[in-house]
């Protein structure tokens, strides 16, 4: 009869199927080797992470980790592959602050950050590494204050894209400071580094992986880092808080993501060798090398906190006025 009720255990048959499908995939995941996408050229910070924890994941899984850079469109490009990838566990995202900036800064995106993409882990926190040719005549933050003041729009500071970190952190600087300075965008922190340290470029709000060998070697300056602590990594250096710009603060980060529909048995697999491979000695000595302080969250913390990210740049992107370009 048209209409008629189908027995409860007849409508239970599909939920059940597709239950049974997704437990059996997650018993036999990975088979085959998982792809990490890197929203940005090869060679800056968030490469690096990807290398670094795509390495020990392969191990823990004796399957292989491709790390597949797609840059563009201000990460939008990388992100948007990702979050249109069969939600099969086999292509994740090494995604930074900047998928939560766009979202304040462009009016469309072409995917939904919070319904497209689904947490993996928190992998660490990561403060920005302020840094000049070492021929500009600063030593601090209050000395490049000083002298922007005094040569408005004159001085070129860089980013590896805009919205990214290395963006977003000048802004903010050139915004409590009350300066004037030229941005210059790049599609790479890589191809910055190579300008900066031949003078062509002022500053740059560096990635720590990025700048800090540099600094090391003397081919740049630090000038202060933008978390509220000194870094334990190099505590010589100081906050730009307190090297001439108080309350000054922005701290970035990565972390994994994969398709939101991806099952929650396959999440559970990949968050628990993530966790497991971060959590040991040598993993937590490598990345705090790079600038990064390990974190290992749980998918549910790190929802929660790309939410109140989410607020937080809200408020900081229209605070700087940061408009797409």
């Amino acid at each position: 009869m048209i209409g008629a009720r189908l027995p409860a255990h007849v409508c239970a048959l599909p939920v059940l199927t597709i239950v049974l499908a997704a437990s059996a995939l997650a018993q036999n995941y990975p088979s085959r080797p998982i792809r990490i996408v890197v929203p940005y050229l090869a060679g800056g910070g968030v490469d690096t992470a990807a290398r670094v924890v795509g390495q020990k994941l392969g191990e823990a899984f004796g399957q292989s980790v491709i790390v597949d850079n797609k840059p563009g469109a201000n990460t939008n490009i990388g992100s948007d592959f990702v979050a249109k990838s069969a939600p099969d566990g086999y292509t994740l995202l090494l995604a930074n602050s900047s998928q939560v900036a766009n979202v304040s800064i462009y009016g469309k995106m072409p995917y939904d950050l919070r319904k497209d993409l689904g947490p993996v882990t928190l992998i660490g926190t990561t403060p920005v590494l302020l840094v000049v040719h070492p021929s500009l005549p600063v030593k601090s933050a209050k000395d490049l204050i000083a002298l922007a003041k005094s040569k408005p729009g004159q001085l070129t500071y860089a980013s590896a894209g805009f919205g990214s970190p290395t963006h977003i952190a000048p802004e903010l600087f050139r915004w409590m400071a009350g300066i004037d300075m030229l941005h210059i965008p790049y599609k790479g922190g890589s191809q910055v580094v190579t300008d900066l340290v031949g003078g062509q470029i002022t500053l740059y709000f560096s990635a720590m992986s990025t700048g800090l060998p540099l600094v090391k070697t003397g081919r740049l300056r630090a000038l202060g880092v933008t978390s509220p602590k000194r870094f334990p990594a190099v505590p010589e250096i100081p906050t730009i808080a307190e090297s001439g710009l108080p309350g000054y603060e922005l701290v970035g980060w990565f972390a994994l993501l994969l398709p939101r529909s991806t099952p929650d048995a396959i999440v559970a697999t990949l968050n628990a060798a993530a966790v497991r491979v971060l959590g040991t000695p040598d993993m937590k000595e490598r990345l705090l090398n790079d600038g990064i302080e390990v974190v290992g969250s749980s998918p549910q913390d790190l929802d929660a906190f790309i939410r109140k990210e989410l607020v937080k740049y809200e408020k900081l992107v229209r605070a700087a006025n940061i408009r797409p370009e």
